[in-house]
């Protein structure tokens, strides 16, 4: 048995928790005071067009996405689609191998099989996406952890200026990525599992790119070319920069920058 297969076998059980969990209620804080700049924590969600128990984990980090009703919180989401549903029916358009590897990585490091729909918060805590009390509840504890100060700009040459400084005590070697995400983006699926539905999804990374890695200072700048396709929607692109611990996984800063407007800059 190879490991892509042993990779779906949990599938089975943790879609099969997500159809009798998706519509579990949540019970979440108040919303922010807008006035107040929340805590940004990253939301990842691996999913796929060719799963019958994603659209409803996607609903939940959508609704999240777009209420930021978690007190205190900026909910960054993350929308990464793997390819491995690709074979059964139905080719996800936003599907990438990239993110099946990442996937592969995040189970690795929590020694679990990797599934479908699974939200990972921070690099810390995962667990099937639809769960969205236990959504609220991880995001709200990852806000409460100490983290690095990471701006980036967008320059008047049309690049990205990226800085990190202050990691957390005791941060052990990190990598730096740059993400584009890309908002209100949908699906007509035609065939599978989902066949005749119309999928809203959260906020799809369109490209992951490394960086660079953190210096023996606890310090990184670097200036990183925008490189967007011209089938992206500029006013829904997002960029995202993430400070990424190499072995434990752990997400230690972020930062991100809507790039409909040049003259913003994102400092968190």
């Amino acid at each position: 048995m190879n490991r892509f297969t042993l990779a779906l076998l949990p599938f089975l059980t943790a879609a099969s928790a997500a159809v009798l969990l998706s519509s579990r209620p949540a019970h979440l804080p108040a919303a922010p005071n807008a006035a107040t700049p929340g805590v940004p924590v990253v939301v990842e969600l691996f999913t796929s067009e060719g799963c019958s128990s994603c659209p409803a984990a996607d609903a939940a980090l959508r609704e999240l996405e777009t209420a930021q009703s978690l007190n205190g919180v900026e909910v960054i989401a993350l929308g990464q689609h793997v390819d491995y549903w690709n074979r059964l029916g139905w080719q996800d358009p936003f599907s990438s191998p990239v993110f099946t590897q990442r996937q592969r990585d995040y189970a690795e490091q929590f020694g679990e099989g990797s599934y479908t729909p699974q939200a990972v918060v921070n690099g810390q805590y995962q667990f099937v996406g639809s769960r969205r009390q236990e959504l609220a509840e991880a995001i709200v504890r990852a806000a409460k952890a100490p983290r690095a100060t990471v701006s980036v700009t967008r320059t008047a040459a049309g690049t990205l200026a990226v800085r990190v400084t202050d990691l957390p005590p005791a941060t052990q070697p990190a990598d730096v990525l740059l993400a584009f995400t890309e908002t209100g983006l949908s699906s007509q699926v035609g065939r599978g599992e989902n066949a005749g539905r119309l999928l809203r999804h959260a906020a799809v990374v369109q490209a992951l790119r490394p960086l660079g890695t953190i210096a023996p200072n606890g310090t990184f700048t670097t200036t990183a070319p925008l490189h967007l396709e011209a089938r992206w929607k500029a006013q829904n692109l997002r960029a995202v920069v993430l400070v990424q611990e190499k072995a434990s996984r752990h997400i230690v800063g972020v930062a991100s920058l809507p790039l409909h407007n040049p003259d913003l800059t994102s400092r968190q």
